[in-house]
């Protein structure tokens, strides 16, 4: 009889705050990648089902990093997260969810945005920006930029990356789009070569060239300074052609070590207290109602929580007010907690693939920036139910790799090892003349960089159970099945998402032929059989139709 291995659903749990008297509630769920777990959670309010998605995932440094993901690599424009996922997979398996909120009509974010270190947008004083420093702690902070530029004369304001606005300077780098606004009237002075806008630090260059009018191309590898209205004479007379320009940048706080920030807000969490006022620039539509959510926090210990609730979906989720965000974001044992852009922007994905369900008609919406989990070692993607063997182990970078099985009684499998470059790479294995029991798909990779990681998935071989069948006459059905050794059944039948529609039976049975039959409405099902005993559990399944 042919062996059959099933997949022992991996749950790793860490322990969290609760909102009762301190006491401490166990989160558990699916993990996406070694250390970092997903878990769909459902509460029943006197408002209706709300369902809350969370992340969970070790501090950011070494294999981990949390940073933001740029739509289309600008500032102009949007994306769906699941697609900026996908183009940032060559660097890393990735998860995580949207990010600032943004203009409807161009799609450029209205807050921060600073990436590896250099400034790609200015954040706003009266809201909250998220911030990632070098040591992997979050920051939750109102945090305001003074831009200056200075020629011949005195420092002048300057503000860097934005929309036009009239009597205003403004400094254009490759990361608004590859071209200035479209606009009349204003003096573009081309600045080339340019350092990148790292904040708190003089940046100085020579003005090549003066444009007139907008949509003028900005250099790779430089900068365009735009001066509008009476800023127009200033910039002509006080950096001509050849001249050098100073610009500086200057955040309060400095966030010296904040590499990765994005713009958020409000902050719902300090000092492990939700806030239920923080006085930031927030309508009361925005706070007040029950909407999907999007959060990200930082718990004692240095694990982030990734949080994306759905909303504005009666029967299935009704969603949160800010504050009521707030209170998950506690419970789960946050100390620092920044809500993010809400709505139909709340999504959460993982390596490119939807995780909640977001409320526009249309489905995912395509949003200014996705705030990115990265991890940088080797996985083993979730292994299937049913299937005979791991299947499959996922390489980022080039790596020396060792794949192997581990089983009962110190039992090891080779499966393979060598240098591999990025991708995934599958192996089959039928567990044929090997012990049953519990066993661990283990891989083990140094990577280009000289990061070393392990990934470990548990699973169970198990032959107890076999031959299961299906069979369906207008509404009836007929199932079978057959045991090798004595074990308790659990006989289901299941709707195609998993849902139990009927527990036909649950009982003890020796080894041997079975059969039960249901009848049901039309439609279509799935006839489910767990045998468990000594050895562990084992779960078959059949498709099947009714008809009238």
């Amino acid at each position: 009889m042919l062996r059959r291995a099933i997949i022992c659903a991996l749950f790793a749990g860490l322990f969290v705050a609760s909102g009762l008297a301190g006491a401490a509630t166990p989160v558990r769920g699916q993990t996406l990648v070694p250390g970092v777990i997903y878990s769909r959670q459902v509460e029943f309010t006197a408002h209706g089902p709300v369902v809350i998605h969370v992340i969970s995932a070790p501090k950011p440094v070494g294999l981990y990093g949390l940073k933001p993901v740029l739509s289309n690599n600008t500032i102009i424009g949007r994306e769906r997260v699941t697609s900026m996922q996908k183009r940032v997979s060559g660097d890393a398996t990735v998860a995580g969810v949207n990010g600032d909120l943004f203009s409807f009509t161009d799609g450029h974010p209205t807050g921060g945005l600073i990436r590896g270190g250099i400034l790609d947008s200015a954040p706003v004083d009266f809201r909250s920006t998220v911030g990632i420093d070098t040591d992997g702690l979050l920051h939750v902070e109102r945090v305001r930029m003074a831009g200056t530029w200075q020629g011949s004369g005195q420092r002048r304001i300057l503000g860097i990356n934005e929309v036009p606005r009239a009597n205003r300077t403004t400094l254009y780098t490759r990361a608004w789009g590859p071209r200035t606004p479209a606009e009349n009237g204003s003096a573009q002075a081309i600045i080339q070569p340019f350092p990148a806008t790292k904040p708190n630090t003089p940046l100085t260059g020579v003005v090549t060239q003066y444009v007139t009018g907008g949509n003028q191309p900005i250099p790779a590898d430089g900068a365009v300074l735009v001066a509008r209205g009476a800023q127009a004479g200033f910039l002509s007379a006080e950096a001509p052609i050849g001249a050098n320009v100073t610009v500086l940048l200057t955040l309060t706080p400095p966030w010296a070590n904040v590499l990765e920030a994005v713009g958020g807000g409000p902050v719902i969490v300090r000092d492990g207290k939700p806030v239920f006022r923080s006085l930031e620039g927030f309508t009361t539509d925005q706070l007040a109602y029950r909407h999907p959510r999007t959060g990200v926090g930082q718990t004692a210990d240095g694990r982030i929580m990734l949080v994306a609730v759905d909303g504005r979906q009666p029967g299935y989720s009704t969603g949160l007010t800010n504050f009521e965000l707030a209170l998950t974001m506690m419970r789960l044992g946050c100390v620092t907690a920044s809500a993010l852009d809400a709505g139909g922007s709340t999504t959460m994905a993982f390596d490119g693939k939807l995780l909640n369900r977001p409320s526009d008609p249309g489905g995912e919406r395509a949003v200014a920036e996705a705030l990115t989990l990265f991890y940088y070692g080797v996985y083993e993607p979730a292994l299937p139910a049913r299937v005979l063997s791991p299947n499959a182990d996922g390489v980022v970078r080039p790596s020396t790799v060792t794949a192997s099985l581990l089983g009962p009684g110190g039992v090891v499998v080779p499966l393979d090892s060598g240098s591999k470059g990025p991708g995934l790479y599958k192996f089959n294995w039928t567990g044929a003349g090997q012990p049953e029991g519990a066993w661990t798909f283990r891989t083990i990779a140094d990577d280009d960089l000289g990061r070393h990681s392990t990934a470990d998935r548990q699973f169970g071989l198990n032959n107890t159970l076999g031959f299961l069948a299906a069979s369906a006459s207008h509404r009836r059905l007929t199932g079978s099945f057959r045991l090798t050794r004595p074990a308790r059944v659990a006989l289901r039948v299941e709707t195609p998402g998993g849902g139990i529609v009927k527990t036909l039976a649950t009982r003890s049975l020796p080894a041997g032929d079975g059969t039960i039959s249901w009848r049901g409405r039309p439609g279509s099902y799935v006839f489910s059989a767990t045998a468990t005993n000594d050895v562990g559990a084992v779960e078959l399944t059949a498709k099947f139709r009714l008809r009238r």
